[in-house]
């Protein structure tokens, strides 16, 4: 049942509060390619899997400036 919970859709406001950085970071990553970030774009909205992004962190991609 957790693995189901991260592999839910999430907001980008919800992603930015995952993630502890405010929404306007997220978006500025975004906008600026940053390295590896698994977002996908779902009509006009951003959209994230918990699952994506934690692979992300662990990888060490979200360090990189």
């Amino acid at each position: 049942m957790e693995e189901l919970m991260n592999d839910k859709w999430i907001s980008i406001d919800e992603a930015a509060e995952y993630l502890g950085i405010k929404t306007v970071t997220l978006r500025s990553w975004i906008r600026n390619g940053k390295e590896g970030l698994p977002a996908q774009k779902i009509g006009k909205q951003w959209k994230f899997k918990i699952s994506e992004l934690d692979e992300w962190v662990k990888s060490g991609k979200s360090a990189n400036d």
